[in-house]
Order: structure tokens, then C-alpha cells, then sequence
């Protein structure tokens, strides 16, 4: 065993030295499509010319909110100049206008700045004008046919009594005087002309409730009063219900149907139906 002590040594390690330099970022460049562009007008009735303004005034602001330098930028367009911000424009400038002709505006590729105005900064975009987009009109329309696709494929599968039912909603009693083929027929095209209601109908639970009540007051198994607001028994005029004020009254007598004593009521209204 060693008899003198042996010295501890103590080593210090420096630190990584940090760099102090902060690198420069590029901005992000926006990636812009060259292409000829269209925009439409939003309003239904368009009228044969609508200007749009084409520069800041104090009574139509033309201001782009820069949330990269935190800062109102000046917009305008000038035929002679490459940017619609001011700030980005040099030497003297020709004024433009923006003028929609029946409700539309086309725009070349080499009016690059107009298009970067209308598309990216002004701010009636998208309020009074969209641009048109082959890809969200395709988008649109191919969600549109999946949709009749899965009504006309639902309707082709559905029960004759939940169709009758369905078909109540557009028809009415007429319902009663048709065929079954008639009824498929129509429910077809019920599902074709109107698929999104069509498929809400065939979700709503109170569909077939409703159906029966119909059918049951126009039996005379159950009476509506004239003012809509009571059913009672036709056998002896007795109350079965009140109507809640602003419903449908066969709605809210579906929803009856569906509570612990409207249940007892819709069995013997099927019973006296059959």
C-alpha cells in the first residue's frame, strides 16, 4: 500500500464555444404559377360592367397586412410596373383599371401584377370575386356525383315501406294510389334530383313515424285539428296530443310516438292501420 498521499488532479473543461453569429434567413418565396387566369364575379344577376378599385384612396382602402415585416403595405395597379405594392414600384407609374365585363375577368400570363393583385392581396377577393380553379370545380363536382351515386345506390336497395315513407315527404297521399314500380321510379328520381335531402332522409329516424301519422289521419285513426295545433282520436275525439307551437305537426307527433306512452298509442294506430 502506498504510503504517500498522491495528489488528486483537478481538470477543468472549457465550454463549446457558441456562436454568436445569427444567420440570415431568406424570405420564403412564393411559388407563382404562370398561366392565364379568370376571375367571376360572386352575385347572382351580373351586371354588364363592375370596376373594382385599383388603387388606396381614403374612401376605398387598398392596404395588404405584410405579417412577415409586421406593416400595412400600399397597393395599386400600375400597367408599367411589375409589383401591385407600392413600396416594391419605381419612377412613375400608369394608373390601371379593374373592370369585370358580365361578370367576368380575364386576365394574360403577362399581367403577372394584375393577377398577383387580384389573388393574393386585395381585399375584396374572395367577397365580391373568386378566381376559377379547374381543380376545386373538378373537386365539386366529383364530390357531387359520389353523392347521387350513394343516393341512387340507396335508393335501388331501400325497403317499399321506408320508400313509401321517403316518397310521403314530396308527394303526399298521391303516394297511396301508386305502384310499387311507380314508387321505385320516383324514388329514383327523387334520390337523382335531390340526393343530399334523399340521404337525409333515409338517416332521419322519424321518417317512417311521420309516414304512419299521415297515413293514419288521412284513415281518419287519428284527427289534426284544423288549426294544426291538437291530434285526438277519430273514434271519440279524445286528446292524444298538443302540437308545440312552430312544429311540424306530424314531426312532433313522430316524436311523440317515440316516448313511453306515444309507444303504447303507436301500436294500437299500426293495429287499427292493418
Amino acid at each position: 500500500m502506498a504510503t504517500k498521499a498522491q495528489a488528486e488532479e483537478i481538470v477543468e473543461v472549457a465550454p463549446p464555444k457558441v456562436s454568436t453569429k445569427v444567420e440570415k434567413k431568406e424570405p420564403a418565396k412564393t411559388s407563382w404559377e404562370i398561366k392565364d387566369r379568370i376571375y367571376f364575379l360572386k352575385t347572382k344577376d351580373n351586371p354588364l360592367t363592375l370596376t373594382i378599385p385599383s388603387k388606396h384612396t381614403k374612401k376605398h382602402a387598398l392596404l395588404w397586412f405584410d405579417s412577415e415585416n409586421k406593416k400595412q403595405r400600399e397597393l395599386r395597379y400600375a400597367t408599367n410596373q411589375d409589383s401591385p405594392i407600392v413600396d416594391e414600384q419605381n419612377g412613375e407609374v400608369t394608373m390601371g383599371h379593374i373592370v369585370f365585363h358580365n361578370g367576368e375577368l380575364r386576365v394574360p400570363k403577362e399581367k403577372k401584377n394584375l393577377q398577383q393583385l387580384l389573388s393574393l392581396y386585395h381585399p375584396l377577393r374572395d367577397r365580391i370575386y373568386y378566381e376559377f380553379s379547374a381543380i376545386a370545380v373538378a373537386n365539386t363536382d366529383l364530390d357531387e356525383l359520389e353523392i347521387e351515386i350513394d343516393a341512387l345506390n340507396a335508393a335501388r336497395t331501400i325497403e317499399i315501406d321506408h320508400a313509401e315513407a321517403i316518397l310521403r315527404v314530396e308527394k303526399g297521399s298521391m303516394v297511396d294510389t301508386m305502384s310499387s314500380r311507380e314508387v321505385k321510379r320516383d324514388l329514383l328520381l327523387f334520390a337523382k334530383a335531390d340526393p343530399k335531402m334523399f340521404l337525409s332522409l333515409i338517416q332521419d329516424e322519424n321518417v317512417q313515424l311521420r309516414n304512419i301519422a299521415i297515413k293514419a289521419q288521412e284513415a281518419g285513426v287519428i284527427i289534426l285539428s284544423q288549426d294544426q295545433r291538437t291530434f285526438t282520436w277519430g273514434s271519440n275525439n279524445r286528446k292524444l296530443m298538443n302540437v308545440p307551437f312552430d312544429e311540424n305537426p306530424y314531426s312532433a307527433f313522430a316524436a311523440f310516438l317515440k316516448t313511453d306512452e306515444g309507444v303504447e298509442i303507436y301500436k294500437s294506430i299500426d293495429k287499427k292501420l292493418k
